[in-house]
């Protein structure tokens, strides 16, 4: 019978490409999951190490007739040596790939491994708003095996494929399992057993359920267990085990997305798979922490994004009921020497997963057009579609626009449903540009399903107003965008799927704004994966069942005046404020509950509904706290009667100075100053010429504002000086 032993321990490591031709005594001994970049790929700069990096072990011969050896995850290229030869190459970073050992094993052997983080064009990622890191940061295993077993080798397969149809009272479940040697498959499901003859390498089956129990999403995510052994010549030689879930989706675009024949509007979260000073090199504890903290927040499903995730976490998700989007790393800028790859990773993808019922959705790219539209672009995603549905008639497919891409362009004709990436009330445009861009998709194309596959806003809890506008990166802005946001997807049931972009802060070594290096912050939680800025309660007031109440504020000690809003988050319909022991109010409302506080003194405010009660403490201060404020307020970067309204001034369009032979220059340069720091994803946005399209309506002090630190008050004076010599 088959066996997994675990190769996580005993290895040497060096940054180096060279494969040593005897065990490295002296190299750094690490332990897997491993990455080399979890200091440099979380501290900004975007100068954390790409590059040639191996690993080495010794390796004892196994007693057993073949010995395979499995990464669940090496990045992003990986080389496998057994004593010094080539056992065979490995592009992508995020999936499970095995090699045969066997014919190479002596009793003692060196196994080495050299993972390539680096620049390339085959290879995606390449261009992307989170860090690439390199190494071995899954697990490694050895699987021992008799001659006659489940297939292991292509593509990383699981040996058994299940699929399950539902006509009526009634479930069809099919299963599939590739066959090395051996004669016959006993497959057992549902307390029946079914016994096959292995023909071409294959066992198939069908099996029919009465009554089957479903998987219904959180409410009861119920798993059936197929078995399969494999016998050759009357003797068991193998046997494995798959979960599956009975169940059927639709995405409709009247009625949004429908589990099981019931409408069930999937409000998720998105979650890249790093943590702080780890990297992506994390621990199945991690993960589940991961699933709870989701599930605390009231999400019914996670946009896994922009990678393969690790297999545990599709488990987990199986498990808890929840809805998952998977993707591919195909994202930002297309490649034409990548396509291969494209498709390497989408068949790993599939193959590896199509067993989760967790899964509902194939994403074949994500912001691919952020540099523009090509006829390679197009035939890819085309050939991509063809191929997700030649592997998997069950599941449809997705693609994640671009905000600036048209919605007439031939590229949302391409998957099954479309959804877009928006963000407009925090990059630039205004609050109601969102839905006003979901009406108008909906009034053109009334067939067409259409999601909200990202939407965001950065905040760093240190920073905070109480007049919080775009761009100022406080707590208090997050909280008026998120508000803004559940408001627009919960009174447009059609929209049937909406992502926070993100779950939790994430590395993105190429930033460098909002007090942070090298993070995006646009999580609900923090990157430590524990601090819980006061959106995450906002999502909790609307998607959790359980009572829940929350003020909002409480970093916000010090402010002065002579009052301030107190903000109340809560999923019940009545909340009391008490300030210093005493009564203020007592509201009615849905969700948000807002109320101004005098403030006299030092407060202690009290929220209560029922037996939910919450509190903070106030500080009154003279002034206001330095430490609070991310930059210095706007609207004294110039005097308002220093402006000569016949000459040029940020005041002005960015389409009106850039069109000026003179003023163009001057703004190019600053608009490039301020892409770098926001990261790759920044700067290729910055060519795309819809995307200009989109600012150029925009006043270039309102885009100064959005820009944060990487334009400072005494820059824009000095750049609007500039402008004020410029006639028009």
């Amino acid at each position: 019978m088959r066996k997994r032993v675990s190769l996580n321990q005993d290895w040497k490591f060096a940054k180096t490409g060279v494969v040593p031709a005897s065990f490295p005594e002296d190299w750094e001994s690490v332990t897997l999951p491993h990455t080399w970049n979890a200091k440099d790929g979380q501290d900004g700069g975007n100068d954390y190490y790409r590059g040639t990096c191996m690993y080495a072990r010794k390796l004892n011969a196994c007693d057993c007739d073949e010995s395979v050896i499995e990464f669940e995850g090496a990045a992003n290229s990986a080389d496998v040596y057994l004593n010094g030869t080539k056992i065979g190459h490995h592009d992508g970073g995020f999936s499970t790939f095995r090699y045969d050992l066997t014919p190479y094993l002596k009793d003692e052997n060196l196994l080495c491994v050299a993972v390539d983080n680096s620049a390339n064009d085959r290879v995606y990622p390449q261009t992307a708003d989170f860090t690439f890191y390199g190494g071995i940061y899954r697990d490694v295993n050895l699987l021992c095996l008799n001659h006659a077993h489940f297939a292991v080798l292509d593509y990383g397969t699981p040996g058994i494929t299940v699929t399950s149809e539902v006509n009526g009272d009634k479930a069809v479940v099919r299963v599939s399992a590739e066959v090395v040697k051996g004669s016959e498959v006993v497959f057992a499901t549902n307390d029946e057993t079914k016994k096959v003859t292995v023909q071409d390498g294959k066992a198939e089956a069908e099996f029919v359920i009465d009554q089957p129990h479903l998987w219904n999403g959180l409410e009861d995510p119920y798993l059936y267990e197929m078995k399969a052994d494999l016998y050759d010549n009357g003797t068991c030689t193998d046997s494995i085990a798959a979960n599956y879930g009975i169940r059927t989706i639709v995405i409709d675009a009247k009625k949004g997305f429908l589990l099981n024949g019931r409408e069930y509007p999937l409000r998720g979260v998105s979650r890249h798979q790093d943590r702080w000073a780890k990297g992506n090199a994390i621990s199945r504890e991690d993960m589940e922490a991961d699933i709870q903290t989701i599930l605390e927040v009231g999400a019914n499903s996670i946009r896994l994004a922009h990678y393969q995730h690790n297999q545990y976490f599709y488990d987990l998700c199986d498990k808890y009921g929840l809805l998952i989007w998977a993707e591919i790393p195909y994202i930002t800028q297309h490649m034409d020497n990548g396509n291969e790859n494209t498709k390497e990773q989408l068949k790993e993808l599939i193959i590896q997963n199509k067993n989760h019922p967790s899964i509902y959705v194939w994403s074949l790219s994500n912001e691919i057009t952020v540099h523009g539209v090509t006829d390679d672009l197009i035939q890819n995603h085309l050939a991509l579609n063809e191929l997700a549905h030649s592997l998997d008639a069950t599941r449809p497919t997705v693609i994640a626009h671009a905000f600036m891409l048209e919605t007439d362009s031939p590229v949302t004709s391409i998957a099954d449903v479309n959804t877009y990436n928006l963000y407009f009330g925090w990059y630039l445009g205004t609050l109601d540009q969102n839905e006003k861009f979901f009406d108008n998709w909906h009034a053109k194309y009334p067939a067409k399903p259409i999601g909200f596959s990202e939407y965001g806003a950065d905040a760093n809890p240190a920073f905070h107003s109480d007049q919080p506008e775009a761009g100022d990166y406080s707590e208090e802005y997050q909280c008026v965008y998120h508000e803004h946001m559940l408001k627009l997807i919960e009174e447009r049931p059609w929209i049937w799927c909406s992502y926070v972009w993100n779950m939790f802060d994430f590395a993105a070594d190429g930033r460098d704004e909002g007090g942070k290096h090298g993070q995006n912050q646009k999580g609900l939680v923090c990157i430590d994966h524990k601090t819980k800025k006061d959106a995450f309660y906002l999502y909790q007031a609307y998607w959790a069942k359980k009572p829940m109440l929350h003020v909002c504020g409480r970093r916000y000690v010090r402010r002065c005046g002579d009052q301030t809003e107190v903000k109340v988050y809560s999923n019940q319909k009545e909340v009391s404020l008490y300030v210093n022991g005493s009564l203020l109010e007592t509201k009615s409302g849905d969700r948000v509950f807002t109320f101004e506080v005098p403030m006299a003194s030092d407060l202690k405010v009290k929220a209560v509904s029922g037996d939910l009660s919450d509190e903070i403490e106030i500080q009154k201060v003279a002034e206001p706290e330095p430490s609070y404020q991310f930059m210095k307020k706007a609207e004294n970067w110039f005097d308002k009667e220093d402006i000569d309204e016949n000459y040029f001034s940020i005041k002005d369009t960015l389409g009106e100075l850039l069109k000026n032979p003179k003023t163009g220059p001057i703004v190019g340069g600053m608009m490039k100053k301020a892409q770098e720091s926001r990261g790759d994803v920044a700067k290729a946005a910055g060519n795309n010429a819809n995307m200009m399209a989109l600012m150029a309506g925009m006043t270039l002090e309102s885009l100064i504002k959005r820009a944060g630190d990487s334009v400072k008050p005494e820059q824009a004076k000095q750049l609007n000086d500039m402008l004020q010599k410029i006639h028009k």
